[in-house]
């Protein structure tokens, strides 16, 4: 074997290697979002662990194409990797767009709707600490009203600022006046604990607020991953392309 090709296998096998830490990277990052969200809100972290796993895969298919000098393994290592590539790039264009829509989306909207996967979530907000720990995080009613609170705790913790009901404290809302709106929250709003806003629409707009928020993070991880995958894609093709002209029985 020349210089040239041994060159560039090598070049083949260490992109490979650095592919393989990319993925553990991405894994780490789902694992990560999976330890700093409840149960309720972990839809984005499968399927950033899905995809470090998916990567880690190809990558160890490319490295094996290269240790072993298989032209067929390498083949199967580029094509998947470009197809990864495109997914990544349509995920985060999508993300994006999602993220700038004034209003949410049809689809998002049907699902967040749907009776079976509301009462999933709502069961699963009535035991998160978004609501239960307000009274304990805002000792005083001046430091309540004056916290910025997450489109959550807004949407689901409270009545809607409109209804107009007099906060006694961060947790608690005098219901013996009349609303001074006609939204419909406002009469759906109960102290209970295992009442409070779940059922208004405010709590579904918070919901997806916090989606939208959440689906912005995973689309600049995407955008800075597509980047570096799409380095390592266009060195691995020189890489190959070099040692196939070099050495055109390249083969096992």
């Amino acid at each position: 074997m020349s210089s040239g090709t041994g060159t560039s296998t090598f070049v083949i096998r260490w992109i490979n290697f650095l592919t393989m830490l990319l993925a553990v990277a991405v894994i780490g990052f789902g694992v990560w979002m999976g330890a700093h969200h409840d149960n309720c809100r972990k839809s984005l972290t499968l399927p950033v662990i899905g995809l470090g796993a998916v990567i880690l895969v190809v990558s160890i298919i490319g490295f094996l194409g290269a240790l072993k000098n298989n032209s067929i393994l390498l083949w199967i290592y580029l094509i998947l990797l470009c197809i990864i590539l495109v997914a990544i790039l349509v995920f985060t264009v999508l993300a994006y767009k999602e993220y700038q829509l004034q209003d949410y989306s049809t689809w998002f909207l049907k699902q967040l709707n749907n009776s079976h996967n509301w009462d999933h979530l709502k069961s699963c907000l009535v035991k998160s600490d978004d609501c239960n720990n307000l009274s304990k995080r805002y000792r005083t009613l001046k430091q309540f009203k004056s916290a910025k609170l997450s489109p959550i705790e807004a949407g689901c913790c409270r009545p809607p600022s409109e209804c107009g009901y007099p906060a006694m404290n961060a947790s608690f809302y005098d219901l013996s006046f009349h609303p001074i709106s006609s939204n419909k929250d406002c009469r759906l709003y109960k102290n209970s604990k295992a009442v409070k806003c779940y059922n208004c629409d405010s709590c579904k707009a918070g919901v997806a607020q916090y989606m939208k928020t959440e689906w912005r993070v995973v689309a600049i991880f995407n955008c800075i991953l597509f980047v570096v995958l799409s380095m390592i894609y266009f060195v691995g093709c020189c890489a190959y392309l070099c040692n196939l002209f070099l050495h055109p029985q390249f083969d096992d």
